[in-house]
């Protein structure tokens, strides 16, 4: 009896490794269960469902709450269910359902794949950066000398109360030899400022601005915009109309603009797969898209979500774009180094 104990458990009492005829075994009477592929439908259902909405998204309707846009704010994140439903199916034992989290897997590689990865490259001769300050921000001072750090050749500030834009004027007159400020925006700059004048985005204020930069590589039209904020709510769904309206005012004065060198940066309160936002990133082209590292998620700053920070060019080269350590606001700065070519 001893001996035969051994045999089954080894010398240590341990099982012992699974062999190669025990794993052929197993797999043979999985080949002949009928149930592997009539299990686990609701989860292959669900794993479609996924995989039709990220393929699909531009189908969803904005006529009730903004359905479309919501979901094209958060349309990566879907790659979550990806993992939850693996597991679920190998619980389940279901060749069906493995098989479609699988296309669903392969859906969303080919959409955001290419956003994992590191895309940047030496070179650049010109780097921009820009934040949203947050207006309720407790340390100013603190937030301008953190973002001075990134040694930003442009730097964009939005939501600036103005009680306290001296404060940051005083923090970035060491590093920033001009600047202008329109409304709630500014632009702070290494090289001269020219033509500085608001944008009118149909707010009733000022959010937005544009001004030229006279950089040695040649002029560049730096825009700097801060849109309306949007809201998620039960009632009425994703609330982004006047949003929207912003977003079709600062396309027109993007088409409008002469110069052929143009970067915005700013606050859009939306991703660039927002189809809201679609006449202002339809006309540039986004840094992180085409040189970042990762998705360069910017909001909300303590676990960031969405990137609705953006840094947008035409007629310049993207070369790299990350974001910058937190400060006492609620987004995180973003920065990108481009190339200017005279």
């Amino acid at each position: 009896m001893a001996q035969a104990y051994m045999t089954e458990t080894g010398s240590d009492g341990s099982e012992p490794e699974p062999s190669r005829a025990g794993l052929r075994r197993r797999l043979a009477e999985l080949r002949r269960d009928p149930g592997i592929w009539r299990r686990g439908i609701v989860l292959a259902a669900f794993a479609v469902l996924i995989s039709l909405v990220m393929i699909l998204h531009a189908e969803l309707p904005n006529d009730i709450g903004n359905l479309g846009s919501l979901t094209e704010t958060f349309l990566p994140w879907l790659g979550l269910a990806v993992p939850v439903l693996f597991a679920a199916a190998l619980f389940r034992k279901s060749a069906t359902a493995l098989i479609a989290i699988l296309l669903t897997a392969a859906v969303w590689v080919n959409l955001f794949g290419g956003l994992v990865t590191d895309k940047a490259r030496a070179g650049g001769n010109l780097t921009v950066a820009t934040h949203n300050v947050d207006a309720d921000n407790a340390d100013p001072a603190g937030t301008a000398a953190s973002v001075a750090k990134a040694g930003a050749d442009v730097l964009a500030l939005t939501e600036l109360k103005g009680s306290v834009v001296p404060v940051y004027e005083k923090a970035l007159a060491a590093t920033y030899k001009y600047h202008s400020v329109e409304g709630t925006v500014g632009l702070w700059s290494k090289y001269p400022l020219v033509a500085s004048q608001p944008v009118d985005i149909k707010m009733g204020w000022t959010r937005a601005m544009r001004a030229t930069v006279k950089t040695p590589y040649g002029e560049v039209a730096a825009f700097v915009a801060h849109l309306p904020s949007v809201r998620v709510k039960l009632n009425a769904g994703f609330t982004a109309n006047q949003r929207d309206n912003s977003a079709d005012a600062l396309g027109a004065a993007l088409a409008a603009e002469p110069l052929r060198r143009v970067i915005l940066l700013g606050d859009l309160n939306g991703t660039v797969n927002d189809r809201a936002l679609s006449e202002v990133t339809s006309q540039l082209r986004s840094t992180q898209g085409a040189s970042g590292d990762g998705f360069g998620f910017s909001w909300p700053a303590q676990f960031p979500m969405a990137r609705i920070d953006q840094i947008l060019v035409r007629g310049v080269t993207p070369e790299a774009s990350w974001t910058l350590p937190r400060t006492g606001s609620d987004h995180l700065p973003i920065a990108a180094r481009v190339t200017v070519k005279p």
